[in-house]
């Protein structure tokens, strides 16, 4: 059925529930087969908008690469060489290899290939490359549906949950949305003349359901006739048992969306023994838990993809709310993958100011060849403990945490295309608002580890916060606390004045990142401190405070007003932090019936 009339049009039968969703409908069973959390249309709202800004660019890829095989093809056919039967044979393989493909699924029975050429007479034209998309928990399908109806150049989503009644709700709502065998286009029509590398998938339309366990669909995948070209997990808990199977099904430039709600494990080190078994690190216990949480998830995927040549782009690593998304390119490279080890760092975590010290497990060094100019790339091994056995700030025990993603969150210019996709379609996503927020967040955030927050290292000196005078010229948002912004704002400056650079971090209002170390964030709190000083008589003598402000400032800082401190996106009113959506939200309850398919308990 069409949704063409909306959804005044569908009749909803005894005992269901209908959910609305963009242009997407889907029937509820009130004994609840399959699993739905209405909270994360936020996450599906920017799922549909990175995958299909990464299609674009990836179809801009292929044109290009078959353009520059026509230019070559005209160029040997202009030359009038003669040509052995061999070099006419070997240009044959060549060009079949440079033109673009549609991987798998290319030849599916009676699939026509809408990535490469056609011709009339003399003329060629390049036809967009269509993907294949593989959600491999699918549970309502609701997630599959959008991406069929919403990314124009999905070729068909396959739709898998190891739930037989999750199956049968994917079932209905797919006919529901009119995306059953009759939805394929005149150009996907079967024929027998191919055989089919897809052919056990039960129906032929634009979302197809299989019912089994999502490793063992993406290990059938991971050949490179069979393998997709996005493949989305998000389980309910760890996405980590199904990491290995993901980054062997994708294609080469292909996009991994990745879904961890597991923050009880990920973002504390209540049950650090759990973290190190599913994600292979320990993690952090410090305001900054939850960017830590993202490169723990990282480096899971960076070293599965490396045992088999392969390494990860980041695009966009997000925390948001109870969980982190994750989305990240695959390619196979094989010197990349040996600069695996300089982007991955051990932490040492101090438990009294939080300070944290780095330890890289490697080096990348670049040696120019004198007469050629070529760059040859030497591993080397790292030096280290970069620290003693106390934090040299506070003198309190630190903690290792780690191996964990050192690297770089983001793609800024990834992440300018979806904020320029989202300004021109800002009605087709309920939640374009907060989308554009924190995506302008993100695409401020420098490219280094962890946060702060200013009103935490207040309370470290038991030093005051700023009046909310002084900060009269600045840009509050109505999410974040005043207080907080004022004295963001203090430190934002007397940062840049001292030549640092700063930015915020998408993942906790009030928060700064910066490229100073935290010695230098104390010595601007220490300059504060003179100014506006601490009654030590209320400070005890074994405290943390009286440890930090044992110290004297190395330099006086300069907290004048710095042109840099309110920066152009700042000036904008935007909801860059979210507020809780509705009453006793968060990740909600599994499905009774096992949609997801089973595994650890989070905490034993």
């Amino acid at each position: 059925m069409s949704d063409a009339g909306g959804s005044e049009s569908i009749t909803v039968p005894e005992g269901f529930t209908l959910h609305t969703e963009n242009t997407s409908h889907i029937l509820i069973s009130s004994k609840e087969e399959a699993f739905l959390n209405p909270v994360q249309e936020f996450n599906r709202d920017l799922s549909v908008a990175c995958i299909r800004v990464w299609s674009e660019e990836l179809n801009r890829e292929k044109e290009a690469k078959w353009m520059r095989s026509q230019e070559r093809r005209a160029k040997r056919e202009g030359g009038g060489e003669a040509e052995t039967g061999q070099q006419k044979e070997q240009k044959k393989a060549k060009t079949a290899s440079t033109e673009p493909s549609n991987g798998p699924g290319d030849d599916l029975p009676g699939d026509v290939p809408t990535a490469g050429s056609t011709s009339e007479g003399n003329k060629r034209e390049y036809r967009p490359h269509r993907f294949v998309l593989l959600e491999a928990l699918s549970a309502t399908g609701l997630r599959s549906i959008r991406y069929a109806k919403e990314i124009p150049l999905v070729r068909f989503v396959i739709a898998n949950d190891l739930s037989a009644s999750a199956t049968a709700a994917m079932k209905r709502n797919v006919e529901l949305n009119g995306l059953g065998p009759s939805s394929l286009d005149p150009a996907d029509s079967a024929s027998s003349s191919v055989v089919s590398e897809h052919q056990h998938l039960p129906n032929r339309g634009k979302v197809r359901i299989n019912e089994g366990d999502a490793c063992a669909l993406m290990y059938n995948h991971r050949t490179e006739k069979t393998r997709v070209d996005v493949v989305d997990l998000d389980p309910y808990g760890t996405a980590a048992p199904f990491i290995d199977g993901a980054v062997q099904c994708v294609n080469d430039g292909g996009l991994l969306c990745v879904t961890c709600t597991d923050l009880s494990v990920l973002a504390t080190t209540n049950y650090h023994e759990k973290c190190f078994s599913n994600y292979g690190g320990i993690p952090v216990k410090a305001e900054y838990c939850h960017e830590a949480a993202l490169r723990l998830v990282l480096n899971t995927l960076s070293t599965s993809a490396g045992r088999y040549g392969r390494y990860i782009e980041p695009l966009l690593c997000l925390s948001i709310d109870f969980y982190v998304r994750l989305f990240v390119r695959v390619h196979s490279a094989p010197i990349e993958v040996k600069k695996t080890a300089s982007k991955t760092a051990m932490y040492y975590i101090c438990q009294g100011c939080q300070s944290f010290y780095e330890q890289p497990l490697g080096r990348t060094v670049e040696k120019v060849h004198e007469r050629s100019g070529n760059v040859n790339l030497q591993f080397k091994t790292q030096a280290g403990p970069p620290v003693p056995q106390k934090c040299t700030e506070c003198g309190s025990t630190l903690h290792v945490a780690g191996p964990m993603w050192s690297g770089s969150l983001h793609n800024n210019s990834f992440i300018s295309q979806v904020l320029e996709h989202l300004e021109n379609n800002q009605d087709k996503y309920s939640t374009a608002v907060r989308m554009k927020g924190m995506l302008t967040v993100a695409n401020e955030e420098l490219h280094v580890p962890f946060y702060f927050t200013p009103s935490r290292i207040a309370g470290f000196f038991h030093s005051v916060c700023p009046p909310l005078d002084d900060v009269a010229y600045v840009v509050i948002s109505e999410i974040e606390n005043t207080h907080a912004h004022a004295l963001k704002h203090h430190f934002r400056s007397a940062l840049l004045n001292a030549g640092h650079t700063v930015s915020r971090s998408h993942a906790l209002p009030g928060s700064l990142k910066t490229g100073a170390t935290r010695q230098d964030v104390h010595d601007v709190f220490r300059s504060w401190v003179k100014k506006h000083p601490v009654r030590m008589d209320k400070v005890s003598e074994t405290s943390l405070a009286r440890q930090l402000l044992a110290k004297e400032a190395r330099t006086e800082a300069n907290f004048t007003r710095h042109p840099r401190s309110v920066t152009q996106a700042s000036k904008v009113k935007l909801v860059r932090y979210q507020q809780n959506p509705a009453p006793n939200w968060g990740p909600g309850t599994k499905a009774d019936s096992g949609t997801k398919r089973k595994r650890e308990e989070e905490n034993e």
